[in-house]
């Protein structure tokens, strides 16, 4: 099944949209059904680079108040963690694909176990 893709003036215009809701109270899932897009979707707009989107989609009072080397290491870690979540997640992925292999496999064992020779 193919998406549908969205222009980046409309995504800003969304997102801008979903900042407002945020503000209101509203949950991620009610956001996502306001903008017409899936959860996953929203989120993966939020981390795109240039989105003026908070991480949590709420503006903070402390963030106007931040300055100086702590906006950096913060970025630093925020970045080095994004890292490695991405390589976890590749790991996890791959030892799903590795057990579900195993699995057909076994399954395939035991099917030519069960089945009996046709005398006839």
């Amino acid at each position: 099944m193919v998406g549908k893709r969205h222009a980046s003036e409309e995504i800003t215009a969304k997102l801008a949209q979903a900042n407002e809701l945020a503000a209101k109270g509203k949950t991620q899932r009610e956001i996502s059904k306001a903008l017409g897009v899936s959860v996953m979707t929203y989120h993966r707009w939020k981390k795109m680079p240039g989105s003026s989107a908070p991480l949590d989609g709420r503006r903070c009072e402390t963030d106007d108040r931040r300055s100086g080397p702590s906006d950096a290491s913060t970025v630093d870690t925020i970045k080095r963690l994004e890292l490695e979540n991405a390589q976890l997640r590749r790991l996890v992925t791959d030892m799903l694909l590795e057990k579900l292999k195993y699995e057909e496999e076994l399954r395939a064992r035991q099917g030519t176990r069960l089945r009996r020779p046709d005398n006839g």
